[in-house]
C-alpha cells in the first residue's frame, strides 16, 4: 500500500490495488483454461466502479447483472453486450425492454409471469428473447443465512417440481428461446463440498429432463466462492482450482454443453480497502475505542451481517493494544470491530479496513447526510 499517497486523499476512501486485481483475474483465466466450455460473467453487484468493470472488461470476461441500472454500468464500461446475462425476481418492464435492446446472452427467468412479460415485451419488438430458467435447487450453503440463496424458503428461483412446465410453456411461446439452466445457491462459500451437492443436484435434474426428451445447452452455476476475510496478506487469490476443479470432476458436462459460472466477491474482495483516519482514541472504564471518521454508511457489511474485516493500523508500529473500532454513525451497530489488537492508535493514525473491494463502495449510503465515499485505483 501506498502509504504516503494516502496520507493526502481525503478519508474515507476506498483503495483499490490494480495489481491484485490483475493477478486474480490471470489465475481465473489460468484455471478456466483447463476446462473445456466454461464461460464467467463477472456480478457486478459485487463491485461496480467504473475503473474496476474496465479492467474487468478489458481481461474479456462477461456480465452478471441483477438490474437495469447494473447493464447501463456493463454497457459504459465497454462489456459485450452478447456476453451479459440478467437475473433479479422483480424485473421492471424498462428493464426488459433495455436487456432486449441491447441484445443481451440471456434473461435468468425465475418466475413463468415473468417469461409470459418477457415473451410479451420481446414480440413487441419482433424479437427473440434468450432465457435460462433459474431452479431453486434446495441445497444448503454453509454461510451467513441472508446470503443462501439455494433454499425452498427462499424467493429466489422456480421450484425443481415446476421445471418440465417451465420448459415446455417455452418452448410453445414464439418469442421465447430455452437455453438452459441457473442455479445460485449463496455467497461466501469455502466448503467445496457445497458446490458439489450442487453439482450432483444438477446431474439427476438433467438426467430427468433427458429422460424426457429436453436437451439442455447451457448449465449456469452462478458464483459463491468466498475469499480469506481473516488473512488477506496471506491468501489474496481465492482457491480457483478447487473451485473449478470441482465442478470438473462431480459435474456430468455433456458433449458440447456450456457451463457458466458468476463470481463477484472472489473477482474483486481482496484488492479493495477502506482507508479511515482516526478521529479520537477514548479511554472508556472497560473499553478503548478507536473512533474513525468512517461509519456503517460506507461498509455496511459488519453491521448487516456480523461480518468481520481484518483491520490494520497502517502509520503506527507501537506496541498493539486493544479497542472497539467503531465510526460516527449515530447507531450502536456502527462497529467495525470488537476487541482488536491494533498498533497502539493516535489521532490521525491511518487505518485500513481490508477485504473490502466487494460489497462496500456498491453498498454505501448517506445515512446521517454523509457523503459518499470516494474510490482511487493505482
Amino acid at each position: 500500500m501506498n502509504i504516503e499517497r494516502f496520507k493526502t486523499l481525503e478519508t474515507p476512501f476506498y483503495y483499490y490495488d490494480k495489481g491484485v486485481l490483475n493477478d486474480t483475474i490471470a489465475a481465473i483465466k489460468s484455471e478456466m483454461s483447463k476446462h473445456d466450455g466454461y464461460h464467467l460473467h463477472y456480478a457486478i453487484k459485487a463491485n461496480a466502479n467504473i475503473e474496476v468493470l474496465k479492467v474487468i472488461q478489458q481481461a474479456g470476461l462477461g456480465v452478471d447483472a441483477v438490474s437495469g441500472g447494473e447493464i447501463k454500468q456493463a454497457l459504459e464500461a465497454g462489456f459485450d453486450a452478447g456476453k451479459i446475462v440478467y437475473a433479479g425476481v422483480g424485473k421492471a418492464d424498462w428493464e426488459i425492454n433495455l436487456g432486449l435492446n441491447a441484445g443481451i446472452f440471456c434473461f435468468n427467468v425465475e418466475s413463468l409471469e415473468e417469461l409470459r412479460i418477457i415473451n410479451e415485451l420481446a414480440a413487441a419488438k419482433n424479437k427473440v428473447a434468450r432465457v435460462c430458467f433459474r431452479i431453486n435447487p434446495n441445497v444448503g450453503a454453509h454461510t451467513h443465512a441472508n446470503i443462501t440463496t439455494g433454499l425452498a424458503e427462499n424467493k429466489f428461483g422456480i421450484a425443481m417440481e415446476d421445471m418440465e412446465l417451465a420448459i415446455r410453456e417455452a418452448e410453445e411461446l414464439s418469442n421465447i428461446e430455452f437455453l438452459g439452466l441457473h442455479f445460485h445457491i449463496g455467497s461466501q462459500i469455502l466448503e467445496m463440498d457445497d458446490f458439489a451437492a450442487l453439482a450432483d443436484r444438477i446431474n439427476a435434474l438433467q438426467d430427468r429432463l433427458e429422460s424426457q426428451g429436453i436437451k439442455i445447452r447451457v448449465i449456469n452455476v452462478g458464483g459463491g466462492l468466498g475469499i480469506a476475510y481473516d488473512d488477506p496478506d496471506g491468501k489474496p487469490i481465492p482457491d480457483f482450482e478447487s473451485y473449478f476443479d470441482t465442478y470438473a470432476s462431480n459435474l456430468k458436462q455433456r458433449p458440447g454443453q456450456e457451463v457458466h459460472f458468476e463470481l463477484g466477491r472472489a473477482v474483486v474482495g481482496q484488492m479493495g480497502s477502506l482507508i479511515t483516519r482516526v478521529l479520537y482514541v477514548k479511554h472508556a472504564h472497560i473499553k478503548q475505542f478507536a473512533i474513525v471518521d468512517a461509519g456503517m454508511s460506507d461498509l455496511i457489511r459488519p453491521a448487516l451481517y456480523g461480518a468481520h474485516h481484518e483491520i490494520q493500523n497502517l502509520t503506527s508500529e507501537e506496541t498493539r493494544e486493544v479497542y472497539d473500532v467503531v465510526g460516527p454513525i449515530c447507531e450502536s451497530s456502527d462497529v467495525f470491530g470488537k476487541d482488536e489488537k491494533l498498533n497502539a492508535c493516535h489521532r490521525g493514525d491511518l487505518i485500513a479496513i481490508r477485504s473490502a473491494g466487494a460489497y462496500g463502495e456498491i453498498m454505501a449510503c448517506q445515512y446521517n447526510c454523509r457523503r459518499l465515499p470516494k474510490a482511487y485505483m493505482f
